[in-house]
Formats: C-alpha cells, sequence, structure tokens
C-alpha cells in the first residue's frame, strides 16, 4: 500500500484543529476551526477524486475517536459512505478492541512495523490528521506522499506537521488552488536527513 499524508495546514505548517474551535486544545490552542472560512466546492471535488479507488485509512487514537464520534451520525455528506465503509487501521497503545465504528482494526504493535506489514498490500493508506502518528512513519521513511492543503493563513503557534531539526526534500507532482486561495499540493519525498545549525553573522 502507497501511505499518503493528507493535511490541512496553515503556512508556518500548523495542522491543529483546522475543523472546529474544539477540536484539539492541547497547549492552550486557541485558533481551532481556522481552515473553516477558506471551505470553496474546488477542495472536497479533488479530495473526493482522491478517495476513489481501493484503499484504506489509517488513523492514530485521537483522531480516530474524534472522526467515529462525528462521521457516522452525518447522513447528508458525500464522504460519509466511504468513510463509513472503508477500512481503518488504527495505532493506539489503549484502545481495546472491538473499535467503535464499523471496518475497523486495532494495530497490534509498533505502528511503523504494522504500516511496514501492509504495505505489500494493494491501495492507498491513508492518514487523515494523526500528526504524531504521520512524524513517527515520516522518521522511517514509509511515507509515500502528501497531499497538503496549504491555507494562506499564518499562526504562529500549534502543532506542526513536520518536526523541528529534520531537513525533508519533497518533490512537486500537482498543485491545484482554490477560489479561497488554499492550495492542494500533492508531494513525493526526496532526500532526508539532520539539519545543520545555520549561523547567522
Amino acid at each position: 500500500m502507497r501511505v499518503v499524508v493528507v493535511e490541512n495546514l496553515t503556512l508556518d505548517r500548523v495542522m491543529q484543529a483546522p475543523g472546529r474551535a474544539d477540536e484539539d486544545v492541547r497547549g492552550g490552542f486557541q485558533h481551532g476551526g481556522w481552515g473553516l472560512p477558506y471551505y470553496d466546492p474546488v477542495a472536497p471535488r479533488v479530495m473526493g477524486e482522491r478517495m476513489q479507488g481501493e484503499g484504506a485509512l489509517l488513523l492514530g487514537r485521537r483522531t480516530y475517536l474524534d472522526l467515529a464520534d462525528v462521521w457516522p451520525k452525518r447522513t447528508n455528506n458525500p464522504f460519509t459512505e466511504r468513510l463509513n465503509n472503508s477500512q481503518k487501521y488504527v495505532a493506539s497503545r489503549t484502545l481495546k478492541e472491538p473499535l467503535p465504528w464499523m471496518n475497523s482494526t486495532l494495530l497490534e504493535g509498533d505502528a511503523a512495523e504494522a504500516v511496514a506489514r501492509l504495505k505489500p498490500k494493494p491501495g492507498n493508506l491513508t492518514i487523515i490528521g494523526s500528526g504524531a502518528l504521520a512524524q513517527s512513519l515520516m522518521r522511517r521513511n514509509l511515507i509515500d506522499e502528501y497531499l497538503l492543503s496549504s491555507h494562506p493563513l499564518v499562526l504562529g503557534s500549534g502543532l506542526r506537521l513536520f518536526p523541528d531539526g529534520v531537513f525533508w526534500a519533497l518533490r512537486l507532482i500537482e498543485s491545484i488552488p482554490t477560489t479561497t486561495g488554499v492550495v492542494i499540493a500533492t508531494y513525493q519525498p526526496g532526500d532526508m536527513r539532520p539539519t545543520s545549525p545555520v549561523r547567522l553573522e
């Protein structure tokens, strides 16, 4: 399976709580829901096209519980049936089976090792949210593609997708602008190496 990271980001690469004010308030984060003003018809169309075909979701505990609480109740959304019916793999050391959302499987042991075992299967394995999980897979070179929606917004604080101290060179494959200034860009990973301190004179 191709592991694909799908994230909404600000220009300073904050990924925390784009959807709701109470989505994720860790660290005293007060900007929840920052992505809502930028919603337009382009973004769901692009995401819908990308979610077609064979594949599964890969979620961390926090994201899984949040989505499991929301999506089964949304009966008037075109993504509901797809999300409910998709196979969902969940990385957690505290959750126990049976999991509450249909078609959900708890990954045993180390998440990166479990994902490595899934990679020979066909289709995509799509990570939504789940920043800590995505970062752990980045460090093990298990990410095949990034689908990043960059919003024209700088928050200055919040949890970021790319951790400090690591250099990633990504290759741009495609970019699609929306009507609200969001750029939906597809990247594939290139070189990765530790950063060296930059000395300013």
